[in-house]
């Protein structure tokens, strides 16, 4: 199996981008990262939210430091501040990120409270103006993901308004999560699957701005209906399907970029598990940081329930190391074996 070079990629032809896994607070860290990068080399993989001040003010490093194995990799901030935007972009191009994106599309209190995120899709210009601010500051893309509207708005006014604003700009990448936020009565969980989804929407914005990179996001849980939704945007975005699931990130390379796709064998992708679980722990972390993004590794499979619970229950322990991993792994190597005994007897 070849794993990433970890070179940086260039995005400025932004059309090279084809699939991406969404940013998603509490998952997308770099461990979760580095571990979807060895089903994909060309999947462009995001963080999760980090808010502008923290990047100012907090330890860099812990926030934005990642593997270069993890590349193409963007970034995705959240705040509305211009110039804390601009100075939280500058640092990020230090880090290497190759994509810095705001966010307009997170619904939780939290959020709201510092006026960003979802609400900020009442307020185009002000999206517009913290755009244009990062798109000055650095030389790699910027781009914005976010909702079709929120509470009351007509979508089409709404995803209009933001969608010209922005574009006027100089910005040309818009990723649009196919369902309204409702800022109030609804937690983000529900703001995920409650409102009803409007891809069509998204379609139509397509095709009323030609070149503009439209991608679609919210709702996509396989590679077949990423492939459909291709016929009419840019570009795919499949944020907890592939977390949930994440050996479909294996076919990607194939079936998106139409590319010949590298061996992955799953013996493989758990050796590099178990040796960047190795280094984790030396360095004086705990196993459990990494463990818990690949419980869904087996989904489906015979041992994959025994595999879930081996890694949520006995990588906890602070004496934990990649032995944990390889027990798992061989339960499912067992039960599976089982299986086949049974259909041959």
């Amino acid at each position: 199996m070849t794993i990433s070079d970890g070179k940086h990629r260039d995005l400025t032809n932004y059309k090279n981008v084809r699939f991406a896994v969404a940013p998603m607070i509490d998952w997308t860290d770099r461990h979760c990262r580095y571990f979807h990068r060895l089903f994909s080399e060309n999947a462009l993989l995001y963080t999760e939210m980090i808010v502008a001040d923290a990047i100012i003010h907090g330890n860099r490093d812990a926030l934005l430091g990642f593997n270069d194995a993890e590349n193409p990799i963007a970034l995705q901030l959240g705040g509305s501040d211009p110039s804390k935007l601009a100075e939280a972009a500058r640092i990020a191009v230090d880090y290497g990120y190759d994509e810095i994106n705001l966010n307009v599309g997170c619904p939780s209190d939290r959020v709201q409270s510092g006026s960003f995120g979802a609400c900020l899709m009442l307020t185009p210009d002000i999206v517009a103006g913290c755009l244009a601010a990062m798109k000055a500051a650095v030389d790699i893309p910027v781009t914005v993901k976010c909702r079709i509207g929120v509470d009351d708005q007509d979508t089409e006014t709404a995803l209009n308004d933001l969608a010209d604003k922005v574009i006027s700009e100089g910005i040309n990448v818009i990723w649009v999560h196919a369902r309204k936020a409702w800022l109030q009565g609804l937690s983000p969980k529900e703001n995920r699957e409650i409102p009803p989804l409007d891809y069509e929407r998204v379609y139509r914005l397509k095709q009323r701005l030609g070149d503009v990179y439209i991608g679609i996001n919210g709702g996509i849980d396989n590679i077949f209906d990423a492939q459909q939704h291709l016929q009419h945007v840019d570009g795919v975005m499949l944020g907890r399907a592939s977390y949930h699931n994440p050996t479909l990130l294996g076919s990607v390379d194939k079936e998106i970029y139409g590319l010949a796709a590298a061996e992955r064998r799953e013996e493989d992708i758990i050796q590099a598990m178990c040796d960047y679980s190795d280094k984790h722990v030396a360095s004086g972390g705990r196993l459990n940081h990494i463990t818990r993004h690949m419980v869904g590794m087996f989904a489906g499979s015979p041992g994959a329930r025994r595999f879930r619970q081996i890694l949520s229950t006995e990588a906890t322990a602070h004496s934990a190391t990649s032995a944990v991993i390889r027990y798992a792994y061989n339960e499912v190597l067992k039960a599976r074996a089982e299986v086949a005994e049974n259909i041959s007897a």
